[in-house]
């Protein structure tokens, strides 16, 4: 397997707030606690929800727990369903004066 940039997500502080760009949409990611996260974007998030990034994937198999990668799939578990989103293209660190955690 190449090396894939990204971020492992228990390595960021709480309340880290990450720009996650897919293919089709931007999340706004808000670390609550390792993998544990508030996210915002797209259809199914339009207000910040509680979920678990489970980690990212090839869409077959889970590659890294606890990680989000580029050009991979991030995997969700949020109210007992799981949600994939199409690869990430970019990630970056949001600026905490604009976090939707107040």
């Amino acid at each position: 397997m190449q090396h894939v940039e990204g971020v492992e997500l228990d390595q960021l502080r709480p309340l880290t707030t990450l720009l996650v760009w897919t293919w089709n949409t931007l999340y706004q990611v808000v670390v609550t606690a390792g993998s544990d996260v508030l996210v915002q974007g797209g259809p199914f998030f339009s207000e910040p929800t509680a979920a678990h990034i489970d980690g990212a994937s090839t869409g077959r198999s889970l590659v890294k727990p606890g990680w989000i990668g580029l050009g991979l799939l991030m995997e969700f578990h949020v109210m007992g369903k799981r949600l994939v989103t199409s690869p990430v293209v970019a990630i970056a660190t949001e600026r905490p004066s604009t976090s939707m955690v107040q």
